[in-house]
């Protein structure tokens, strides 16, 4: 039997998965350049500043991302991808009031984490189809995930149905964290009291 022919050249496969490697790399140090850039109140960053803080050619950016909407697309796939544990969990509470203020809890914190991402998108959603389109179906996601979780009666009640979810939309938290400039548990108390006398008006079951 002859012996193995050991001066034959290795698999042509082994460069191009280290192509791929480096390309994923660069990837992700786009994206996590992004991520960080918009956290430090950078609300529109340029493609030259996300190719600077990740370390790569402005061309690398392009190469992997082939405008600005797709830098966006992949920054709010990572940060869902970070709450969707938080959004799947169902609203505890015995009562419905009760679930509504584990609701805006946790919108509070889901909130807190995006509002950098968000301010950032609405910069730039007035001269993007995709981020306005964004922007459009986030406020349909807000209203419709409230709604699973009212009563037919809070329902049929189009004005006060539209007060709870404005009570708990982002917008709102927006407003009272940056544009009042109140820390996160004073927003929080806010967004509880206003709640609480809109609640008021149904009776307890």
């Amino acid at each position: 039997m002859a012996d193995p022919d050991i001066t034959r050249d290795p698999p042509a496969a082994a460069p191009a998965d280290g192509r791929r490697a480096r390309s994923r790399s660069s990837r992700a140090k786009i994206v996590a350049a992004m991520l960080d850039l918009v956290a430090r109140g950078e609300v529109a960053p340029s493609a030259a500043e996300v190719a600077e803080v990740a370390g790569v050619g402005l061309r690398s950016v392009f190469r992997h991302f082939r405008d600005m909407d797709a830098l966006y697309r992949e920054m709010a796939e990572a940060i869902e991808g970070q709450l969707l544990p938080i959004l799947m969990r169902p609203p505890e509470g015995a009562t419905w009031q009760l679930r509504l203020f584990d609701i805006a809890a946790r919108r509070a914190v889901i909130f807190e984490t995006i509002m950098p991402y968000r301010i950032s998108a609405d910069v730039r959603r007035f001269e993007s189809a995709f981020l306005m389109e964004g922007y459009r179906r986030q406020l349909r996601l807000e209203a419709e995930a409230l709604a699973a979780h009212l009563p037919e009666t809070v329902r049929t009640d189009a004005e006060g149905a539209r007060g709870l979810n404005v009570i708990l939309s982002f917008n709102t938290w927006r407003l009272l964290r940056h544009d009042q400039n109140l820390a996160p548990q004073e927003a929080a108390a806010v967004v509880r009291r206003m709640l609480a006398d809109a609640l008021a008006r149904w009776s307890q079951g």
